[in-house]
C-alpha cells in the first residue's frame, strides 16, 4: 500500500475535500458507512427530505423479513473484498443485523 493519500474524485469540491482530510479513520468510517447506506436509499428510489409525516403509518418494504422491524435501514457492509446488503436497527442499546444479499447479485 503506498503512503499516498489518495487523489479525491474532481467532482468534490475543495471545502468537501477539506473537511474530509480532517476527520479521523472512525470518523471517515462513519462517513462512508452513511454515504453508502444514503446510495442505497437513494438508489430505491427515496429522497432525504421524504420524512414521513406523524400522522403516517410507516409502510413495511415488500422485501423487509418478518422477523426485522419496519424501522430498519440497509447499510451495505464489506467482507473479504465482497460487499453485502444487511438491514440494521437499534433494539435498545445493541445495534442488530441481518444478512440481505449480495450488493451485486452476480457475485
Amino acid at each position: 500500500m503506498s503512503d499516498k493519500p489518495p487523489t479525491p474524485p474532481a467532482d468534490l469540491s475543495t471545502e468537501m475535500v477539506d473537511t474530509l482530510n480532517s476527520y479521523t479513520p472512525e470518523q471517515l468510517g462513519y462517513v462512508a458507512r452513511y454515504a453508502e447506506a444514503l446510495a442505497a436509499h437513494k438508489a430505491r428510489g427515496g429522497h432525504v427530505d421524504d420524512a414521513p409525516d406523524d400522522d403516517e403509518v410507516d409502510e413495511r418494504p415488500d422485501d423487509l423479513p418478518d422477523d426485522v422491524p419496519s424501522k430498519a435501514t440497509i447499510t451495505i457492509k464489506e467482507i473479504n473484498d465482497n460487499r453485502y446488503y444487511y438491514w440494521q436497527w437499534r433494539d435498545g442499546e445493541r445495534i442488530r443485523s441481518q444478512y440481505k444479499g449480495p450488493v451485486n447479485p452476480d457475485e
